[in-house]
């Protein structure tokens, strides 16, 4: 690839052929870091959740030692799954013939496996699955040999330790979901740059952010971007900040971890997160997670979520299904990204570096 086309955007087939799609289900989704769900959510022992990765069922739940682990959610009888949405058990027991396993993962008992000569229980156990906590974030990675999350995203759990410092306190108030009929890359890289956001995201911009100080920097090394801005003027913002709370209640940030997560740091500490969930080559779920103290009740930030659900989720699904549909048009021929040497708001660096990692995901 020269050095020209390396300036344009991904052709539509990134985006729209069902091949690269199924490539990155079988690669790039099951060799990186997920968003499985927050440790907060299971707190006592038996507590379990299940969730999809990629094409995987998979479910978290929390051992009598107070260890959050991740299996398969696959009985290794006869393939029936063994959970179903979140709950309580004692004990995980596969509906089909009743086969049952600790918490801990190892078969507990298997109805008349004593009549078996050579059953050996205590050599079958669940298939675990790569996880890790992350600040209460509970991640995982199909890979068994994936490098962990900090080489991944170099110092990301150190900065947001800083720019939240009550983060360990943290848990879900509420969760927006939002379908979009688009490719999950057209929605992650809409994300990942602000070039269209005074145009098309006017409460963000006026009343939340300031865009002129706006800047979105690639890591030198990792798979993190960080979205980099200043609060609006107070008298603008829709929302009470209170300055002198510490150093960093007036700014905004903001770590993508590639390929499907974000944490963000509005002004005033307020934690929120974007995850995505690819549903086919042309659709994708994103969530808008909210977080409070112990998941208290707060009214500024649920009036904050809701006007950020009626407002830049809104106004997102809109242009990411406008921009699908176009990637579709006979007429289409990618054009140049716009690299400002200056970087700041009205780049495109971060799509560039984007675009890098999609194409590395499928060797195009």
């Amino acid at each position: 690839m020269n050095a020209a086309a390396a300036l344009c955007s991904l052709d539509a087939r990134f985006y729209t052929d069902p091949g690269i799609f199924a490539q990155e289900v079988r690669g790039l989704l099951a060799r990186t870091w997920q968003f499985a769900g927050h440790a907060a959510d299971i707190p006592d022992a038996g507590d379990y959740f299940t969730f999809g990765i990629a094409d995987q069922t998979l479910f978290a739940i929390r051992g009598h030692d107070g260890v959050v682990r991740v299996f398969y959610n696959v009985c290794r009888h006869r393939a029936h799954e063994l959970l179903q949405g979140r709950g309580n058990t004692r004990v995980v027991v596969c509906p089909y013939h009743q086969w049952s396993y600790e918490l801990s993962g190892g078969l507990r008992g298997a109805p008349n496996s004593g009549s078996v000569p050579g059953f050996e229980r205590q050599n079958i156990r669940l298939t675990e699955v790569r996880c890790e906590d992350f600040h209460g974030f509970l991640f995982v990675n199909l890979d068994r040999d994936a490098t962990p999350m900090d080489a991944w995203f170099p110092g990301v759990r150190e900065e947001l330790a800083e720019f939240i410092p009550h983060i360990a306190t943290l848990a879900p108030l509420e969760w927006v979901e939002a379908p979009e009929a688009c490719n999950w890359k057209v929605s992650v890289e809409n994300y990942s740059e602000c070039y269209h956001c005074t145009a098309n995201h006017r409460t963000f911009a006026e009343g939340v952010i300031r865009p002129e100080t706006y800047q979105i920097r690639p890591a030198p090394d990792g798979y993190v971007l960080r979205h980099i801005t200043e609060c609006q003027s107070l008298d603008k913002m829709t929302y009470p900040v209170d300055l002198s709370a510490n150093p960093r209640a007036g700014d905004y940030r903001s770590w993508f971890l590639w390929p499907m997560f974000s944490f963000q740091c509005y002004p005033g500490n307020v934690l929120n997160t974007y995850h995505w969930r690819a549903g086919g080559v042309d659709r994708c779920t994103v969530w808008r997670g909210w977080f409070t103290p112990g998941g208290a009740e707060d009214a500024v930030i649920r009036r904050l979520a809701a006007q950020d659900r009626d407002t830049t989720v809104a106004e997102d699904i809109r242009l990411v299904e406008s921009v699908q549909r176009g990637l579709r048009s006979r007429g289409y021929v990618p054009g140049p990204l716009v690299l400002d040497p200056a970087c700041g708001v009205m780049s495109e660096h971060s799509v560039a570096r984007l675009q890098q990692w999609m194409r590395e995901a499928v060797g195009g």
